[in-house]
């Protein structure tokens, strides 16, 4: 232990708050809360450490504290500052947005939609769904099965779910107020799991199209009777309390933790989510950690059940809702089944390329190889464009070789000599780091640019204009166009002899590439369709905005056939889209 860190040490204040470890570079490395910072910082440096832990107390120059008035002040303070530094020491779960829900319109015509909070007062809401794909599914099984409203804005005519028997066609309709309420109470029955009705519906439409061999008729409403009892089968294990619960259980094996969580509303399992992430520091605190983070992104329900008293204890001061641990009954042999599966989920883990390398370890090798500071936050470059048409740019951010997605960053390109790829990055690098060098925000540890030697000037060119300092690599291709190794601005090239290091670049350049050209797709998409948009007469705002509600883009636009568009369009109109499409 060194004097700076004796003389810390004796500073110390028996108080709530939160500690940020620095390492000789000033970077900081590590930060945590503490109910008692005196005791639980200073027990880093004066009881023998293992593994992570006493790699980071190695790597300590100095730390320093900030005094709050409570453990939930503490929480809250961390969260926020791990977001602004990215410690490399602390672990965080994998990034991600809000909870999606289902919201069904409480007024007007039965409309359903998928929101990622629960704050507009004019919906009803169902979930949170642990994943989009879930919601999404949900709802376009309910549009299926209910004749309800499909279209944002009300065309001029009826479409084509009108004649499928899916809308009641509000659109020359007028739905009233009693029918649409009826829709919308049994579309939330359906929601809460009471399904048996329309599930014998559906039969008996599939025997009756089956007696008139109608054959491809009641194929469909087969299929809908097996989504339906899909989703039976998934939420088979039903609480009859009805109660909002979020059901925890973690595992700990070599060195690797796995925390998994049962998501129930209205007592009805919604979904299951699982995290791995290397062991940092006592399990029970980690565990804390990663539950309190898991509601940064999903609200907090009725109850909170864990298979650990102490963590019950831990996660008391933090969160407001009922924080239990229970050793019996129908609720305890649900924590049963969540601890296997996190046990399942470290022996899937285990078993997957996932554990095939120390992402730290290889940058460490990364920063030795290139002559700088291990580079632990690492942001890409990409440019995109068809032939100067559509240009657009696209950043990906690393860190600890882990893809942040919340710091993504797309650019359309300003400059008028869209065809010049140099021009593009020099405008995309000047623009992302005088936004962050005036925002005063934390810059990257190493820029990786596609495209070998000129983009590396270009680069190198844009950060010295606007006075930034960072280093600058570009990624060369070897005769065969196969990426081979990275080149600096004085032309000189550090092959990459490890493959590990080798495949943990390519799967990031591999990311850039794919972000910057579904950018650029969807852009040109985009400039494409309102495009032949403008050559049609007749073709206003209501009518595009219903277009692309039936056809997203240019692809299954094309695809249309002159029917399917009459069923949008009036007869002239369409057929004019249709001829320009064909040609």
């Amino acid at each position: 232990m060194t004097e700076k860190i004796k003389v810390l040490i004796s500073n110390l204040k028996h108080s709530p708050g939160v500690y940020l470890m620095f390492d000789k570079n000033d970077t900081v490395i590590y930060v945590g809360k503490a109910k008692d910072l005196q005791k639980r910082v200073s027990q880093y440096f004066l009881r023998p450490q293992t593994g992570k832990v006493f790699k980071m107390v190695q790597n300590v120059d100095y730390f320093k504290t900030i005094i709050v008035k409570n453990e939930k002040e503490a929480l809250v303070l961390e969260m926020n500052l791990i977001h602004q530094y990215f410690p490399r020491y602390n672990i965080l779960l994998k990034d991600g947005s809000h909870y999606p829900y289902i919201a069904l319109k409480k007024k007007g015509d039965v409309t359903l939609t998928i929101k990622r909070n629960n704050k507009d007062k004019s919906y009803d809401y169902f979930g949170p769904f642990p994943n989009s794909g879930a919601a999404y599914k949900m709802v376009d099984l309910i549009h299926k099965i209910f004749p309800i409203r499909k279209c944002k804005s009300i065309p001029t005519q009826v479409c084509l779910y009108y004649h499928l028997g899916q809308c009641l066609a509000p659109c020359i309709n007028k739905i009233d107020d009693e029918t649409n309420n009826r829709l919308k109470e049994e579309i939330k029955d359906f929601l809460k799991g009471n399904n048996h009705k329309q599930i014998q519906e559906l039969k008996a439409k599939m025997n009756e199209a089956s007696e008139k061999q109608e054959y491809e008729l009641a194929a469909e409403y087969h299929s809908l009777i097996k989504s339906i009892e899909h989703i039976n089968d998934s939420q088979n294990v039903e609480m009859n309390d009805k109660t909002d619960r979020d059901i925890f259980a973690y595992s700990v094996r070599n060195g690797y933790l796995a925390l998994v969580v049962f998501i129930y509303r209205k007592g009805m399992l919604l979904g299951k989510e699982s995290h791995v992430v290397e062991q940092f520091d006592e399990e029970e605190e980690q565990v804390v950690d990663l539950i309190t983070q898991f509601y940064e992104r999903c609200p907090l329900p009725s109850e909170i059940v864990i298979n650990s008293e102490t963590i019950v204890n831990e996660l008391s001061d933090y969160l407001d809702a009922s924080i239990t641990s229970v050793s019996k009954g129908r609720v305890y042999e649900l924590v049963i089944s969540a601890k296997a599966n996190a046990d399942n989920a470290l022996d899937e883990y285990f078993l997957s390329s996932k554990l095939d390398t120390d992402k730290i370890a290889l940058l460490e090798e990364l920063g030795e190889l290139l002559k700088i500071s291990t580079p632990y936050h690492i942001e890409l470059f990409d440019n995109s464009h068809l032939q100067g048409s559509s240009p657009v740019g696209a950043m990906v951010a690393f860190i600890n070789g882990e893809p942040n997605k919340s710091l993504y960053r797309k650019f359309k390109i300003e400059h008028e000599e869209t065809r010049d790829d140099f021009a593009s990055m020099k405008e995309v690098i000047t623009r992302h780091y005088s936004r962050l060098k005036k925002d005063n925000k934390k810059m990257p540890d190493l820029i990786l640019v596609d495209g070998g030697l000129p983009q590396v000037k270009s680069a190198t060119e844009a950060l010295k204009e606007i006075e930034v300092e960072i280093p600058i690599f570009g990624l060369y291709k070897d005769d065969k166009h196969s990426t081979s190794g990275l080149i600096d601005i004085n032309s000189e090239t550090y092959p990459i002899e490890n493959k590990k290091l080798f495949f943990m670049l390519t799967r990031m350049q591999d990311e850039v590439h794919r972000f910057a050209i579904s950018f650029h797709k969807e852009k040109r998409n985009k400039a494409m369709t309102v495009s032949i948009f403008d050559e049609i007469k007749g073709l206003g705002n209501k009518r595009r905005e219903l277009l692309q509600r039936f056809y997203p883009d240019i692809n299954s636009l094309k695809e249309a056939s002159l029917d399917n568009l009459c069923q949008i369009l009036p007869k002239d109109v369409a057929t004019d889209l249709y001829n320009k499409l064909k040609n």
